[in-house]
């Protein structure tokens, strides 16, 4: 497996990028991965639209801006903005979508499940902001349609 490291000496982004990563296989992957919010908003993106076109939650219209510096869209056909967010689990939720994304992982990939406590220590969060994650992703595979041979797919946005 190759690595490259990639250090931008600017004020916009000076973190070291890890490129050509795979998805992660264990949960340090996980955190090394999601780590980037950059790579957190472009996994979020291609989980909500895997096609990859990008459609308004409101109105389905096609035609939109994006806003790079506060990684909105804009509608042109019905005249307002939304996020990745809108209309999914993570909407109204002041939690980061790299803690989000690392939360997912641990409950898809944890065979017994895990606890708030747990997940807590894991993300660095109150016990009671990773009660309300794990409420909302709970919920979230319960409504979600499943796969007939598995019975583990589950979609995490509407």
């Amino acid at each position: 497996m190759e690595l490259r490291v990639i250090i931008y000496l600017t004020h916009i982004r000076c973190d070291a990028t890890f490129a050509y990563m795979k998805e992660p296989q264990t949960l340090g992957d996980a955190i090394l991965y999601f780590s980037d919010p950059h790579r957190s908003f472009d996994y979020a993106v291609k989980l909500r639209w895997p096609d990859g076109k990008v459609k308004c939650p409101r109105c389905g219209g096609l035609e939109h801006s994006f806003l790079k510096t506060r990684r909105i869209w804009f509608c042109k056909q019905c005249k307002k903005q939304f996020t990745v967010k809108l209309k999914t689990i993570f909407e109204d939720s002041p939690v980061g979508l790299d803690k989000w994304m690392i939360a997912v992982w641990m409950l898809v990939n944890c065979k017994n499940g895990i606890s708030s406590h747990e997940l807590a220590r894991s993300l660095r969060v109150t016990q009671k902001t990773a009660w309300f994650m794990l409420q909302r992703l709970r919920q979230a595979i319960d409504e979600s349609p499943r796969h007939e041979a598995t019975g583990a797919e589950a979609k995490l946005a509407a």
